[in-house]
């Protein structure tokens, strides 16, 4: 599985609906969409939240990406990343 930060903006309407049952069910979209979140953050700054996620690839993450805009209203813009060992032994 390929690791992705998503990074998400909330909009107006997204901060009307914060809760606890909201994030079981972002977790659980996440879950339906083949992907698992290793951890989430509150942000300030350009992004309001980042989830440190895994998926099989790229069509997975954008399927939990709109499934979760759905949901939330919070527009996520996802960045695939790798450990600093893959980095350097791809580089090598």
């Amino acid at each position: 599985m390929a690791k992705f930060f998503m990074y998400g903006k909330y909009t107006k309407e997204a901060l009307g609906g914060i809760s606890a049952d909201r994030t079981t069910k972002a977790l659980d979209a996440i879950a339906k969409a083949g992907g698992k979140v290793n951890s989430m953050y509150a942000l300030l700054g350009k992004y309001d939240i980042v989830l440190i996620t895994e998926f099989p690839g790229i069509s997975e993450v954008m399927k939990a990406s709109v499934a979760l805009n759905k949901l939330t209203n919070i527009s996520f813009t996802s960045f695939p990343a790798i450990t600093m060992e893959e980095f350097d032994r791809v580089l090598a």
